[in-house]
């Protein structure tokens, strides 16, 4: 379980502080899918990367999967997100000069897993968001929605307690879009705890439950099915 109480992040220049997150506190439970929504500037963006391991709280507690966290050393969180988080990003962050089988194995090297594992687990991974005969192809030879899948299949190959999706479907279109959302939506079934930031009503539907952000602070949480 993710748990944040009275979680508070300020980020501070020589002339401006920011309150991003405003003494939130929410839970997230093992295995839910939960959608963020809420206008821009609203600290969408921060929580994900507070739930992350990206960013620490100013101030506050953070309960991650049974381990205090707010107060841990960089290294520490590194391990941590290494072992246990997948990441889904709206611009995809795929590298321009490795394969597509090489992307995917990124998220393995790491982990320092052996290359027969490695290979065995990236095939696995590309063959089940359907892109298994694109393995040797680059980013560039893609269209967008297959590249976004490979960036799922790079979330999934370690077998994450916790994905992280920030716009997955951002750029997109429709049918590639429904793609994705699926694919979250069997590793939510699968165990996997997602946690997705969406502007779009439709795909936060998929969901179980919705957390709506304004000001940094949770202003509702709807339970969208069981």
């Amino acid at each position: 379980m993710l748990r944040l109480t009275n979680v508070s992040k300020i980020y501070r220049t020589a002339e401006v502080e920011t309150l991003a997150l405003n003494d939130i506190s929410m839970e997230v439970r093992d295995g839910e899918f939960v959608a963020v929504m809420g206008p821009s500037g609203c600290g969408k963006s921060t929580l994900l990367n507070t739930l992350g391991l990206l960013d620490t709280p100013t101030s506050g507690s953070f309960e991650f999967f049974g381990q205090e966290v707010a107060r841990r050393s960089e290294r520490e969180l590194t391990a941590l997100r290494c072992e246990r988080i997948g990441f889904v990003f709206q611009s995809f962050n795929l590298i321009e000069d490795l394969t597509v089988a090489e992307n995917v194995e990124v998220a393995l090297l790491y982990r320092k897993v052996p290359s027969g594992e490695r290979r065995r687990r990236v095939a696995e991974a590309l063959e089940r968001v359907g892109l298994g005969h694109r393995a040797k192809h680059r980013p560039q030879q893609l269209s967008g929605g297959q590249q976004q899948r490979v960036a799922v299949a790079r979330a999934l190959v370690s077998n994450p307690s916790l994905i992280l999706a920030d716009e997955p479907t951002g750029n997109l279109d429709t049918i590639n879009g429904e793609a994705v959302m699926q694919m979250l939506t069997d590793a939510a079934q699968g165990g996997v705890t997602v946690v997705m930031v969406t502007h779009s009503l439709a795909h936060a539907a998929a969901a179980q439950r919705t957390i709506k952000l304004l000001d940094g602070r949770v202003v509702s949480e709807t339970l969208l099915a069981a």
